[in-house]
């Protein structure tokens, strides 16, 4: 790569984002929404090389397209998309070629060598193109240096802009994975919370969702008249049956014997007694605000996630 490569691009632009953080939403259009806001404020057009990280099932591939809007994804979730990623046909002056391309290192070390990804991304960024690597920890150590700008996806999103102090791909990594089973016990008991409203308490009105950490809110335009300790038991009745939790089409899932819309099938837990210490607050919280009545349900316990490390420099690393 050239003294006028992507290293030097920002060589004016002083920097001083450590992270931030994030609640992860769950649904595509929730994350579709932050993954808008997310590069309006921090991705600038000399953000060439680009990490995201995060477990299988987080939702990196719904934030990548939120963030790149139709820039064709060339991982296999889906099964279909199979062919060769074009980057590997890219060379320097082609006029046509995409300026932003996409790589799933997990995908494409199935199919080609460490070496040959790494010559495909540094021909790619020499000529000033955009390059979006998905599970970039995986070849940090062997491409020699940090992305520009990491995304990070577990219970939250976290952004980072790492400098040659970190914070490094694999400390972002230890944090969001040990998130992500929150964030799908909580989409699970949250699903299983909106099942049960429809059908035993017939609650079709105009329900919103949003977020809580370890958690679910479910906002009500009115308080509903509904028992929520009854409510907690039949819910708990459903975790404790640990039925599966499965995808059945598009925007479809299926809870034991009984299927209903969600648009994040693959953020759930396997089964319902995954879910760990689900409990709903008993009281329903009015936004003075929004003037809602908010239905608050938790999982799991109080943890630290190591947030505070990640940005830590080790004097004897």
């Amino acid at each position: 790569m050239g003294s006028e490569s992507f290293l030097h691009a920002n060589q004016s632009h002083f920097e001083t984002l450590l992270y931030s953080v994030y609640y992860a939403p769950r649904g595509r259009p929730r994350l579709y929404i932050l993954a808008g806001q997310l590069a309006n404020r921090y991705l600038t057009p000399s953000d060439l090389l680009i990490g995201v990280i995060g477990a299988e099932g987080s939702g990196k591939s719904t934030l990548i397209r939120g963030l790149f809007p139709g820039m064709e994804l060339t991982n296999d979730d889906e099964g279909v998309n199979v062919k060769t990623a074009p980057i590997y046909d890219f060379q320097p002056g082609d006029f046509f070629a995409p300026h932003t391309f996409h790589l799933d290192i997990r995908y494409e070390l199935a199919f080609h060598q460490q070496f040959e990804i790494i010559d495909a991304i540094n021909r790619a960024l020499g000529d000033g193109r955009r390059v979006v690597v998905e599970h970039f920890d995986l070849l940090y150590k062997a491409l020699g240096f940090n992305a520009q700008i990491i995304f990070g996806i577990g219970e939250e999103v976290l952004v980072a802009r790492p400098t040659v102090f970190g914070p490094t791909p694999d400390s972002i990594k230890s944090v969001v994975e040990k998130t992500t089973k929150y964030r799908k016990m909580a989409h699970s008991a949250e699903d299983i919370t909106s099942q049960i409203l429809a059908i035993d308490y017939n609650y079709t009105r105009r329900v919103l969702h949003s977020d809580v950490k370890h958690g679910f809110v479910i906002k009500f335009p009115e308080e509903p008249q509904i028992d929520i300790e009854e409510l907690e038991s039949k819910v708990r009745a459903v975790i404790a049956k640990n039925v599966p939790i499965i995808g059945c089409g598009k925007d479809r899932i299926r809870i034991g014997e009984k299927e209903m819309y969600c648009t994040g099938t693959r953020t759930h837990v396997k089964t319902s007694g995954e879910i760990e210490d689900f409990r709903l607050l008993k009281k329903y919280i009015f936004d003075p605000i929004w003037k809602e009545y908010m239905l608050v349900g938790m999982v799991g316990k109080k943890y630290r996630s190591g947030i505070e490390d990640m940005v830590y420099f080790d004097e004897q690393g």
